[in-house]
């Protein structure tokens, strides 16, 4: 057990002192993280509320296929973004490969089906009155979908979360696309297996640590934007 307790004191130093590898790392995980997550809901978000709002046909179908991307493996996204824009790839020339947009790209896809099927279950759970009710008053298609967009806030917020955990833990996609490569695109997560399979415990405890941190800050956020609004 003494090898645990060392392993927290030496992520606490590290985290303290201001460690540039570490906080490489945390830099890297907050920029692709972030500018994923804003893609896959300014994407995701009005997809979410069609899906849920409209009927049309096939929607059961799209439904399901939308559901099953929700649970697609990491690796397998790497892997079909590797193959894109890998030199040999169709997007080869833009020179995505090993870097944080590459990480970013396929992030966004993982996220992207999370945002777009819980947002749908929002819009759906709403109250099926509101839309008569507001019509009833005057409104305008633009009010109608922020109206109802504001109603179903709380869900789609969930979904927020719930992509954003997802993005901020994975490894497949930032290993294969990124590279792990050390003050470039090594982000929390592959520093994590890296320094483990290293022996170096204290600071895969310490980057484990800002990943709980980071967590808790959203987590904190969400809940004050609950009582605020």
């Amino acid at each position: 057990m003494d090898f645990i307790f060392e392993g927290f004191f030496e992520a606490y130093k590290l985290l303290v002192s201001g460690n540039a590898e570490t906080y490489s790392a945390i830099l890297a995980t907050v920029k692709v993280s972030s500018g994923s997550i804003a893609c896959s809901l300014l994407l995701g978000i009005p997809l979410g509320f069609c899906l849920g709002y409209f009927d049309f046909s096939g929607k059961k179908t799209l439904r399901t296929i939308v559901d099953t991307l929700m649970a697609l493996p990491t690796v397998f996204i790497g892997l079909l973004v590797y193959a894109f824009i890998t030199r040999r790839g169709p997007l080869g020339n833009f020179g995505l490969l090993f870097t944080l947009p590459g990480i970013g790209i396929g992030q966004t896809i993982l996220a992207l089906p999370i945002v777009i099927g819980l947002s749908a279950t929002a819009v759906e759970s709403m109250d099926q009155k509101l839309r008569i009710t507001i019509m009833s008053m005057g409104a305008n298609r633009r009010q109608l979908f922020l109206t109802s967009l504001w109603e179903c806030r709380h869900g789609i917020l969930a979904g927020a979360i719930a992509a954003y955990g997802r993005v901020m833990t994975e490894v497949g996609i930032s290993m294969m696309v990124g590279g792990n490569i050390k003050w470039h695109t090594r982000t929390i997560t592959t520093a994590i297996a890296l320094e483990t399979n290293k022996g170096q415990f204290g600071m895969g405890v310490a980057l484990g640590l800002v990943l709980l941190a980071i967590a808790f800050c959203v987590n904190l956020s969400v809940s004050f934007l609950r009582r605020r609004y």
